[in-house]
């Protein structure tokens, strides 16, 4: 059986992107202290309290999955833009795009008793139709300890090239064992699928994903952080929920209102209340270059 390599918490940007071009999937250990985990389970705890289970097998019928993480905790706002994960995953999806986006934060509580979730490719949220390029970098952080016996993800490593229809073999899959605090770090083209939890405690992980950032988003980032809450959040992470310009001419927007009451043409963060320094915010160029461009 295949293992995954496992690298240290201060691992370099080169090593971790030369990892996943090599086996699709890497482990980070001791990432974040228990105090950490604590602190952001008070906070997220509530609600996956309040999660129903799912109601089909690949979700799992004994599985619970929390979202809107950007709005709803701030230790997981924290992680969505670690450095240690954010500077690998622009440098692994830098050849397909200009900018990276957040394409999703889920708490995945996987409970005692649940089978094991069919292997699949995460881009597969795209339909098959991105076989030719690499559309995402994700992680899925331990807040409990992933072990074989209570959920432990399955990987498939070497497997990013293989065919979307490829027969995965008992002997090609292996368990992402780590200890509570450390990262999965996986392609969105590796094969992969949730554990069966044969234990009696939860197997606890948080699944925040990104994405390039000319493709739609699984989850409404708009919708799960509207302006009036995105406003208030740091410009990296403001801009990894969408509100920046996903390429020159990409993501702007026409306000509404009277008219010449407001400009015909603006990028997305003028929604969060920003009146200068546009050109300096994700890539947008010279705001009247770009207004008429549009008009051409």
């Amino acid at each position: 059986m295949p293992e995954l390599l496992h690298l240290p918490a201060n691992a370099d940007a080169s090593a971790i992107v030369a990892a996943l071009e090599q086996d699709g999937a890497v482990i980070l250990d001791n990432v974040i202290s228990p105090e950490f985990i604590a602190a952001l389970r008070e906070e997220t705890d509530p609600y996956m309290d309040s999660t129903s289970n799912g109601e089909d097998p690949f979700a799992g019928f004994k599985t619970t999955r929390t979202g809107g993480l950007l709005v709803r905790s701030e230790k997981c706002r924290e992680l969505i833009e670690h450095a240690t994960i954010l500077d690998p995953c622009r440098e692994f999806l830098a050849p397909f795009c200009e900018k990276v986006q957040l394409h999703l934060t889920q708490i995945i509580r996987i409970r005692p008793g649940e089978t094991a979730q069919a292997i699949h490719r995460d881009k597969w949220a795209w339909g098959k139709h991105l076989s030719h390029l690499e559309p995402q970098f994700n992680t899925i952080w331990a807040l409990t300890d992933f072990t074989a016996e209570n959920g432990a993800t399955q990987v498939v490593p070497g497997s990013t090239k293989w065919p979307d229809g490829q027969d995965i073999k008992p002997d090609q899959v292996t368990k992402a064992e780590m200890k509570a605090g450390s990262v999965l770090i996986y392609s969105g083209s590796v094969f992969h699928g949730g554990g069966a939890n044969n234990s009696d405690g939860d197997r606890i992980g948080i699944n925040i994903t990104y994405a390039l950032g000319w493709l739609r988003q699984e989850e409404n980032q708009y919708l799960s952080c509207p302006p009036e809450l995105a406003k208030d959040l740091s410009r990296t992470l403001q801009e990894l929920a969408g509100y920046a310009m996903g390429q020159y001419a990409l993501g702007y927007y026409t306000p509404p209102g009277a008219p010449g009451e407001e400009p015909e043409v603006v990028p997305p963060q003028y929604a969060l209340g920003v009146r200068q320094d546009l050109s300096s915010m994700g890539g947008t160029g010279d705001l009247e270059a770009l207004q008429k461009a549009l008009k051409t």
